[in-house]
């Protein structure tokens, strides 16, 4: 089979005449456990997978910015000195990168560049954020800018929320700039600080994609985030990471009966993720699925972004007897869950479930074996 660094490399080659001076992948991501709770500065416990955005390109000697995707039909072409907005399509998350580079102040050069991923749209993946580092990788490199994890994540966020218009937290955009080969990371995502987390001996961690996808920009998910800002604003806080359980169990009766069941998900999701950062560390397998799993009824319950599929699905998972736990995983509304298994049993795990969700659902699922990879990095 061949790569996809490979296709992108012969492609540039047969476009161009040449072969590409530089070569970046950047990664999708699967978060373990901390939902909605990023733009609420709190924590999440994601960890890039081995799929990815991979671009052959090379610098240029003027301002042009060429970029074909070999998953997409109109190739993108705009001018770094007159960015312009046009209607939603991938190409927007390419200028956003741009512009917002611009905006930072920094003095990027023009590439032109050919790119493929493997990260299955919309499912809740965040194949947005690694297009968005491909590309911010790739003009970093270029432009000759130093490499700063934390800093290029936050520009890729600035793209998505100020140029494409999505009211993103800074989690995927993190874990695609940041992630480390065999480790999920903890990041506290007021501070952006991170704490490598190896995954438990002898599991897997399975992507549940349940053939089922939501556009995220028209979805109810900038309700929710005005939701816990008025939450955050009935306890006089910038954010409801600064909201402990016993402050809302003493209040929560004067809440909205809405607005009481969004913030009751975010706080207890705060204090289950730090709770499953530990029992990751000590290699408690047991202790983590079960925090998996309340972490799905808080999400379909409380924080209601789950759906019949997604519920489906980790059921089915979860019968299985190599589950630990599942969950929903990604903004909701359809997309992808995520399950912890023994790994000894994953084909049997993959072939069951696939098997069990399909005899309930008119849908055609797609499940993942994934394993936790480095984030953006420059490979040729």
């Amino acid at each position: 089979m061949t790569s996809l660094k490979d296709i992108v490399v012969n492609a540039y080659q047969a476009q161009y005449g040449e072969p590409p001076q530089f070569v970046v992948r950047a990664p999708g991501r699967v978060n373990l456990i901390g939902e909605h709770t990023d733009y609420n500065d709190g924590f999440v416990l994601p960890m890039a997978i081995n799929r990815a955005v991979w671009i052959a390109f090379s610098p240029r000697d003027d301002s042009q910015v060429a970029v074909r995707s070999l998953d997409f039909d109109d190739p993108v072409q705009f001018d770094l000195q007159h960015i312009q907005k046009a209607e939603p399509s991938p190409a927007e998350y390419i200028k956003g990168v741009a512009w917002a580079f611009c905006e930072a102040g920094f003095r990027i050069k023009g590439l032109q560049g050919v790119l493929k991923g493997d990260v299955p749209i919309g499912a809740g993946l965040s194949s947005s954020a690694a297009l968005e580092l491909a590309m911010a990788r790739a003009f970093a490199t270029v432009s000759e800018i130093d490499w700063d994890a934390s800093k290029m994540a936050l520009l890729a966020q600035k793209a998505e929320n100020d140029w494409v218009g999505m009211k993103s937290g800074i989690m995927d955009q993190l874990i695609s700039a940041a992630g480390q080969a065999g480790h999920a990371l903890l990041i506290d995502c007021r501070t952006l600080d991170l704490t490598p987390t190896p995954l438990p001996n002898g599991t897997a961690v399975v992507v549940l994609d349940t053939g089922t996808r939501r556009g995220l920009v028209e979805s109810a998910y900038n309700e929710r985030r005005e939701q816990c800002e008025a939450a955050a604003a009935f306890f006089g806080v910038s954010a409801l990471r600064d909201v402990t359980l016993e402050q809302f169990k003493a209040r929560e009766n004067e809440l909205d009966p809405i607005i009481r069941k969004r913030a009751r998900h975010v706080i207890t999701e705060n204090e289950r993720t730090c709770q499953a950062k530990d029992a990751m560390s000590a290699g408690d397998t047991k202790r983590l699925g079960e925090l998996m799993i309340a972490s799905h009824i808080s999400l379909r319950d409380d924080f209601e972004v789950s759906s019949d599929a997604l519920n489906i699905m980790v059921e089915s998972a979860q019968q299985h007897p190599a589950c630990y736990g599942a969950r929903m995983t990604g903004a909701g509304f359809g997309g992808c869950a995520v399950a912890l298994i023994d790994a000894a049993q994953a084909d049997d795990f993959v072939q069951q479930v696939t098997q069990t969700y399909t005899n309930q659902t008119d849908n055609t699922p797609a499940l993942y074996v994934c394993h936790p990879t480095a984030g953006a990095e420059v490979i040729h």
